[in-house]
């Protein structure tokens, strides 16, 4: 209750009284570039309300979301079975965070995780994906009694400092040394891998069963082949799930997609929040965890503040019972198959377009140098400005013509990376699948309002 004369807190008036501030507020008080990026491309939108796999902005158009958050709105925004399990958590006042007793929801949910994954035992709760990354690498290094980590080129696993040492991407790394020594290897290649290991300090590869950046999935058979190869010399397999598990793949887990493969450790976050309250998972073998909690004097080496809180907890059970009760992962199978094959069939139509790839509902869309030499001399502008301006100029139009977001795969890379709420069907594909061609028609008619655009790109790019 609040006290007399005091107005208490009323968030829907704060929202009206300064929403309009938004873009000013983050300015002063946050990412200064934010905003400034966003201006820069068009991007400075205002939203509304958003349910699904669509925002609505303030004159009432809806818009397609393809990014899902970067994965953490796997069932879409505001699904009514986690909201609800929200609601009930809140309203049953439990004593959540005492620190000295054994709730069950923690428990619950670690059961419901590790049936997907019958070959581990235990699961160490956190609260993002860096910070499952973090406990895994923690725990590699403690249970094998060895320092050094592999991990592959290009790949991302997190920006706090364990998991930026094993980033493979210089341009989050510049600045922020000395990292952990940490080694990279090059996606695919076993005999780097191999060589590696030979060295004898390996705790652990990471890997993510399909590469966020630029959507790799490795050769078949390579996960299996590392696996044995890791296991021959004592090391650990870490398979990085953070934004690909939970279905996002059409498994529930990617490594899933290769028969054998058991990683040691697996991390998981982002869709198992709901998109709600921040939770991440560590899940691992029963003589990890007994190796790294060895005695009562132990109990807290390794620790989360709001760790296993009721609310996060909740919300990840509710996902699970929706991945199951709405049969989610075949939904990311299917539907990622019609879009994926439907977008390679413009790949012969399009020169521009050079592939399609990836798994479920995670797909990359790469172009690169025309035949043509119209089109070759404004795609050879645009590279010396900048590598990736292309597939930017392609991101821009489908959002400000065709009100369809979605996010270019890395810097300097020419790939558009799809990542939709699993919950999208054959609506969904076809808006996207219409969209897209209209842009590519642009593109390749050598003109109009996208080419002019791609020279505000390039000025950008040269500081001009």
């Amino acid at each position: 209750m609040t006290s007399e004369g005091t107005k208490g807190f009323d968030l829907a008036g704060l929202l009206a009284e300064r929403g309009g501030e938004r873009y000013d507020l983050h300015a002063r008080h946050l990412n200064h570039q934010l905003p400034r990026m966003l201006r820069t491309i068009g991007f400075d939108k205002v939203y509304e309300r958003a349910e699904g796999a669509y925002f609505w902005d303030a004159d009432g158009q809806d818009h397609l979301d393809m990014l899902a958050g970067f994965g953490v709105m796997g069932l879409g925004r505001h699904h009514p079975v986690v909201r609800k399990a929200l609601h009930d958590v809140l309203d049953a006042s439990l004593a959540d965070l005492t620190r000295f007793d054994c709730p069950p929801l923690p428990g619950l949910l670690a059961e419901r995780l590790l049936s997907y994954a019958p070959h581990l035992d235990r699961v160490f709760f956190g609260n993002s994906g860096t910070e499952a990354v973090e406990t895994a690498l923690k725990f590699a290094r403690y249970a094998t009694g060895r320092p050094r980590i592999l991990y592959c080129r290009h790949a991302f696993h997190g920006l706090t400092i364990g998991s930026l040492s094993v980033n493979g991407e210089d341009g989050f790394r510049d600045g922020f040394a000395p990292l952990l020594p940490d080694t990279a290897v090059p996606l695919g290649d076993l005999a780097a891998l191999e060589r590696e290991l030979a060295r004898g300090d390996v705790a652990a590869f990471v890997i993510e069963p399909v590469q966020g950046k630029g959507v790799h999935v490795p050769p078949p058979g390579y996960l299996r082949a590392a696996q044995e190869l890791l296991h021959r010399h004592k090391a650990l397999l870490i398979a990085d799930e953070v934004q690909t598990g939970i279905g996002r793949t059409g498994e529930f887990f990617a490594y899933q997609h290769e028969s054998g493969v058991e990683p040691d450790l697996v991390c998981v976050a982002k869709a198992l929040s709901g998109g709600y309250v921040p939770v991440g998972a560590t899940l691992g073998k029963d003589w990890i965890f007994k190796k790294v909690y060895s005695s009562m004097d132990r109990v807290l080496v390794h620790s989360a503040s709001f760790g296993s809180n009721a609310q996060a907890m909740a919300a990840g059970l509710a996902v699970l019972a929706v991945m199951e009760d709405e049969q989610i992962v075949a939904n990311a199978r299917t539907t990622g198959e019609l879009l994926r094959s439907r977008l390679a069939a413009l790949t012969d139509r399009y020169e521009m377009l050079h592939d399609v790839r990836g798994r479920g509902l995670m797909i990359g869309i790469e172009f690169g140098r025309p035949k043509s030499l119209g089109l070759r001399s404004r795609w050879t502008m645009l590279q010396a400005a900048r590598k990736g301006l292309f597939a930017q100029m392609v991101v821009i139009p489908l959002l400000r013509k065709h009100r369809i977001l979605t996010q270019v795969s890395g810097d300097h890379l020419e790939v558009i990376k799809l990542i939709p709420p699993l919950i999208i069907g054959e609506r969904e594909v076809d808006r996207f699948v219409d969209a897209f061609t209209a842009v590519m028609e642009e593109a390749h008619e050598g003109g109009g309002l996208m080419w002019d655009f791609g020279k505000t790109l390039m000025k950008q790019a040269m500081g001009k």
